[in-house]
């Protein structure tokens, strides 16, 4: 089980964060019921969350369960174009998970385009035009082992079970398969901005009355079309380093050794690839020790592991949004 570790935020600021993870749309004074809290204090640690450690609640389409190609993009660059690269990357709707690696010299993209033709654009277009990139590897994620709607903060147990299920949304049969029509596209394009928007502004964008997006925002949620996502900066919890794992197995043991990594609590992200490695996972960690710690413990440990590359990031441009860092 991790443990927080932070001179700035306490547990309840993890709990406010664990509940997030969980509903992103619950009221304060749902949460705070939860927590045991006001509501005050609730939207009082949420406001300092939001505005000290990069708290974000966001909606995002599910592209495993939309049944769309995901890419994991290597981008080998010069150093003194690497920075420019990723933030030009990061501009982009269908790019997340954006980070810095190899001392500045590589670009970690997962790219999610949403038709062949931005698929085509980014890979055959603009990547290979851009100066100073010297390589590109591109790899096809084919199963997600972790990762998505199943969040990271999980891992630190801060919650009981009879919390957990005070929070979770009431269930709802899906309607139908995972899907996102048009006509969704404005309505997404708030809740991208805001997880949370209410009611009353998913109306005014969208032109719908207010029970019929909150039927759609409904069918969305259950079909697994969209799902509530947080983002935060790990190292407010006291985990400040992370890393790219790129693992070989044995062709047998693929399945195995991406369940078992699910498992690790320092996993954040793991999918199956296509590609010279068969697995990529993301790796959070609280310093160069722990993840060392990690790669000749419980990773190397591993029945059917057979090769891993380490890239550690220097530096994270986006998660799951674009907010430029300073200079």
């Amino acid at each position: 089980m991790l443990k927080m570790e932070s001179d700035t935020f306490d547990q309840l600021d993890l709990q406010l964060l664990s509940a997030l993870e969980i509903n992103g749309r619950a009221s304060f004074s749902r949460i705070g019921q939860v927590l045991g809290v006001s509501d005050q204090t609730i939207a009082r640690r949420f406001r300092r969350l939001s505005a000290e450690g990069g708290l974000r609640v966001v909606a995002l389409r599910d592209a495993e369960a939309l049944g769309q190609d995901q890419w994991m993009l290597r981008v080998r660059c010069a150093p003194d174009a690497a920075s420019v690269i990723a933030d030009a990357l990061a501009k982009r709707p269908d790019t997340n998970w954006i980070g810095l690696a190899a001392g500045g010299t590589e670009v970690v993209c997962l790219t999610r385009p949403r038709s062949p033709g931005d698929h085509d654009d980014l890979l055959l277009g603009k990547l290979p035009r851009t100066p100073s990139v010297v390589e590109i590897r591109a790899q096809q994620l084919l199963h997600r082992f972790y990762g998505g709607p199943t969040g990271w903060l999980r891992k630190f147990r801060a919650l009981e079970d009879d919390q957990i299920a005070a929070l979770c949304p009431e269930p709802q049969a899906p309607a139908g398969p995972a899907r996102i029509d048009p006509e969704d596209e404005p309505l997404l394009a708030v809740l991208h901005r805001d997880g949370r928007a209410t009611y009353p502004e998913l109306q005014r964008a969208t032109g719908r009355s207010e029970s019929a997006v909150k039927r759609r925002l409904a069918a969305l949620l259950a079909s697994g079309a969209v799902y509530i996502d947080v983002e935060y900066n790990s190292e407010i919890l006291g985990y400040a380093r992370a890393a790219a794992l790129w693992i070989t197995t044995a062709p047998a043991a693929l399945h195995s050794v991406g369940e078992a990594l699910a498992a690790h609590d320092e996993i954040a992200f793991a999918s199956a690839t296509a590609g010279p490695s068969h697995i990529v996972v993301t790796a959070v960690v609280r310093d160069t020790a722990s993840l060392y710690a990690y790669l000749s413990g419980s990773l190397g440990r591993l029945d059917g592991v057979q090769h891993v590359e380490t890239t550690p990031f220097l530096r994270r441009v986006k998660q799951l949004t674009y907010q430029r860092a300073p200079r």
